[in-house]
């Protein structure tokens, strides 16, 4: 069970929600803010002051005063007219993500909201009711207005959901499970939707793919290591030491603890001197990914608590100030750091599996094939890494250093945090290929090399491979081993098949 207070959500607790299905509680102070909060509202409305988003238009119609009698009128059509998101859903897991993170920034108790409409985006997530949201069509700014208006759509009755493995008119499910529809009061369209929850969502889900597949990515390179009798000299820890990144340093202690007890490995002068870049630099260029998907972690677990929606009260309501937290440019950073990150861990990939497929850069049989000159073997696989790097490389041009004005020029800078976020889960699945493509390859080097000769930590790691990606002994449709190797690195946590706690030989360092 995960308790919500509006302050205190982890990755590893979104992880849970998202993932395991974990059950959703509200903190009962919490929702004493939120009743608070909302008494604000209601005085306000009574008293008939003029408070943005409350009694008033939006954006540009900021000016524009609207009746009493007309407030839950303004409510419905500010969702109407901005649920105007467009091309596929975003995955059904990110729409998750989204209610969980919309309900815990409400709890913060600063949106004016009743307490119902938390309880329902709970009860949502309880329920497993993830409403359809279209991908495209946010700026990033003023929040993510056009996605999350879908998601209040699902509130309201309206719009499509995720339900039970398909995809069903709103209404039907919610006649289905007794939840009556929501009737949106003052303010609570607006706090719906203006917020960063689609851009962070996505960013949630990116990363905690991300964090997986980088640990993946260093045992596959120790698998390249032992294919290609890599020298593990370069991975001492005085070297990193010396440095003193710390992603570095714990890279290639995973590395060593990975490598203890194989034969296949080398020491400096036995057969070469020293190793190409690809290999020997895995610490310095695996560590800097790190470093930047450790920033990613620290501005997502921020935003994931924050109040991003306008305007904010405080103060029992004497304090309602018209601000800007909605807007992404903090999110759109750390997605475009995280492209990058993500995209790297390609690129050296892509360099490694050049090595296992070259034969003049290896002793191993020409493009790893079982007949050189009649079978191909892994020539194309390379091709098709090199397309892949490349793709990311496009992708990962910043979103967030654009920006164009919206709302007749009232709204006149914006994040593209959302584009940012997307483009990430794209480079992501683009890397995942990759570094399955290096599997596939490695798995066959050390077949070559001679299977009882590896580290036992990664020995295990090849025979549960292997019950994925049989051993090429004759050409094949390759398609399918890459994406049967990608779609297994991405079911499956590194922890439950290999131990973090292999003990290190210092001499193998």
């Amino acid at each position: 069970m995960v308790e919500l207070t509006g302050c205190s959500l982890t990755l590893a607790q979104a992880k849970q929600v998202i993932d395991e299905k974990v059950f959703v509680t509200l903190s009962q102070e919490s929702m004493d803010r939120v009743k608070k909060s909302r008494e604000a509202v209601e005085r306000i409305v009574k008293e008939k002051r003029v408070v943005y988003g409350i009694n008033t238009g939006f954006g540009k119609f900021s000016d524009v005063l609207i009746d009493p009698e007309d407030v839950e009128e303004l409510q419905l059509n500010l969702i109407h007219s901005h649920a105007c998101g467009v091309g596929d859903p975003f995955p059904e897991n990110v729409s998750r993500a989204m209610l969980l993170l919309r309900a815990n920034a409400l709890l913060k108790g600063y949106s004016g909201v009743r307490p119902v409409i938390v309880e329902r985006l709970v009860e949502f997530l309880n329920k497993e009711i993830h409403p359809v949201v279209p991908q495209q069509g946010s700026l990033g700014a003023s929040g993510d207005l056009a996605p999350l208006s879908h998601l209040a759509l699902a509130l309201m009755g309206e719009g499509q959901v995720h339900y039970r493995g398909g995809i069903h008119d709103t209404l039907t499910v919610l006649s289905k499970e007794n939840i009556f529809p929501i009737q949106l009061q003052a303010k609570e369209g607006l706090a719906l939707i203006n917020g960063t929850q689609a851009m962070t969502a996505m960013g949630v889900i990116g990363y905690l793919e991300a964090e997986e597949l980088a640990h993946q990515s260093e045992l596959i390179a120790s698998l390249t290591m032992e294919g290609l009798r890599g020298i593990t000299d370069a991975f001492d820890e005085d070297v990193h030491l010396a440095r003193g990144y710390t992603q570095q340093v714990d890279t290639a202690s995973r590395i060593r603890s990975y490598l203890q007890g194989s034969r296949l490995t080398t020491r400096q002068g036995e057969l070469r001197v020293q190793d190409a870049y690809s290999l020997r630099c895995i610490p310095q260029v695996h560590g800097a990914s790190w470093q930047a998907l450790d920033y990613v972690k620290e501005k997502l677990e921020i935003e994931m608590n924050a109040a991003t929606d306008n305007p904010l009260i405080f103060e029992d309501g004497e304090k309602i100030i018209s601000g800007g937290n909605f807007h992404g440019q903090p999110i759109a950073f750390a997605m475009d750091f995280m492209k990058i990150a993500v995209a790297e861990l390609a690129n050296i990939s892509e360099r490694r599996i050049e090595r296992l497929v070259n034969p003049q850069l290896s002793d191993l049989p020409p493009f790893l094939s079982p007949e050189p000159g009649l079978q191909s073997g892994a020539m194309i696989m390379q091709y098709c890494a090199a397309s892949l790097v490349s793709e990311n490389k496009t992708l990962a041009h910043p979103a967030s250093v654009d920006s164009i004005p919206s709302s007749a020029n009232q709204e006149d800078h914006v994040s593209m945090g959302t584009i940012g976020s997307r483009h990430a889960y794209q480079i992501l699945q683009n890397t995942r290929r990759v570094v399955a493509i290096e599997l596939v390859c490695s798995l066959q080097a050390v077949e070559h090399r001679g299977v009882d000769l590896m580290a036992p930590t990664t020995k295990r790691f090849y025979d549960e491979a292997r019950k994925v990606i049989p051993s090429i002994t004759k050409d094949r449709i390759f398609s399918k081993d890459i994406e049967a190797a990608a779609s297994w690195l991405q079911s499956i946590q590194l922890h439950t098949i290999i131990s973090n706690e292999t003990k290190e030989e210092t001499t193998n360092g």
